[in-house]
């Protein structure tokens, strides 16, 4: 049975809405060879976009890689998994890619994971040596095989901050331009889930990734492709929800995709043939309860000043956080403390700024913590 609201993973076919001229952008980028960086807050739908246009745009002359360096914990990390999926996704079999091993990275020790990645792909296991050589052959990697299979790459990395935190990150971020700018079969896409973190990496003159490519910012989906999509699918399991309703779902998580999917599956299992005031009220706490123990975790370790800085913006304060009056009404103890705040929660991922306006990373952050659980 096809699925009809897909949350907390990445979302295709059906379930992927609009996003047509950052798709129409993306497939041009990828077809001329456009470095891209795609920045936007978490679980707006970078993933889902980046995998779609993937499954668009390749063919028999263009092959696109997608990795995920979250967990990946220094520069070599990084570059054994930049490896690993550029010789697996490039070629058609096991006995293909084992082989461009073979060709390409001779002098390493390779060994095979058997067992699937997360992702579904097979792994390798390379042996980094001598150490500083092996990385830069390894990131030269996508642009021989470009070249000896006449064909051009583009190279997708998810959660890209990641370099951002590693010890050598500066030196490590001039490597990667240094050896990258150069090639000219390979492009990259590169992206991840901390907004803050990926701005510093490319808006920042003093950095090396400053104008390696477009930037491109994802909006939020407007509400009107939500209100459509949302009503027609209630309508093809022959129940009924109102657009205002539909509208009232999208305005309780601020237009955010996933939150958007999961809120409208919670009404839509509640819902026998017509959707109430209720069911909306209820289909809201049950997210809201599905959270708390993340929220929870999340706001663990913040100070008193921290937390009451975030009820504010729940409170609708998005702007004048430094004013006397907020810092009366919220105890936030002075001026120059609040920009201390600021910087805090930006670095924990807990806010964001967008047009001078300060808000919540997760915007059911903020219906937790106006809700007394």
């Amino acid at each position: 049975m096809e699925k009809l609201f897909e949350f907390g993973k990445t979302v295709s076919g059906s379930t992927f809405t609009d996003r047509e001229k950052e798709t129409t952008k993306l497939i041009s980028n990828f077809n001329y060879g456009v470095n891209t960086f795609i920045v936007s807050p978490r679980r707006w739908g970078k993933t889902s976009l980046v995998k779609k246009v993937k499954g668009l745009t390749e063919n028999k002359n263009l092959k696109v890689v997608y990795l995920d360096v979250q967990r990946c914990r220094n520069k070599e990390e990084f570059c054994e998994r930049l490896a690993s999926a550029v010789l697996t996704q490039t070629a058609n079999k096991m006995e293909e890619w084992m082989e461009n091993a073979k060709d390409f990275l001779s002098r390493f020790s390779i060994g095979v994971n058997a067992n699937p990645d997360p992702m579904g792909e097979m792994s390798l296991k390379l042996q980094l040596s001598p150490k500083e050589r092996s990385l830069e052959d390894l990131l030269q990697l996508p642009e021989r095989i470009a070249q000896r299979k006449n064909l051009r790459i583009v190279v997708c990395i998810d959660e890209f901050q990641q370099i951002g935190n590693y010890t050598d990150s500066l030196q490590f971020q001039t490597e990667l331009r240094s050896v990258w700018q150069h090639h000219e079969l390979t492009s990259y896409c590169l992206f991840g889930s901390r907004k803050h973190m990926m701005e510093a990496l490319f808006d920042d003159d003093t950095k090396p990734f400053y104008k390696f490519g477009d930037i491109m910012y994802l909006q939020r989906i407007p509400a009107n492709y939500w209100i459509k999509y949302i009503t027609d699918k209630f309508k093809q399991e022959e129940k009924q929800i109102t657009r205002n309703q539909a509208l009232w779902i999208v305005e309780r998580v601020d237009g955010n995709s996933s939150y958007v999917q999961q809120l409208s599956w919670y009404v839509f299992q509640r819902t026998t043939r017509k959707v109430s005031d209720g069911i909306l009220n209820e289909a809201l706490r049950e997210l809201i309860e599905q959270c708390n123990d993340i929220f929870e975790t999340k706001t663990d370790d913040l100070t008193a000043y921290q937390m009451n800085f975030l009820r504010a913006i729940a409170d609708g304060h998005h702007t004048g956080l430094s004013s006397a009056e907020i810092i009366q009404k919220y105890h936030l103890g002075s001026s120059a403390n609040v920009s201390i705040i600021k910087k805090s929660l930006t670095d924990k991922d807990l806010i964001l700024t967008e047009d001078k306006e300060i808000f919540l990373s997760d915007p059911v952050m903020g219906l937790w913590l106006q809700l007394d659980l």
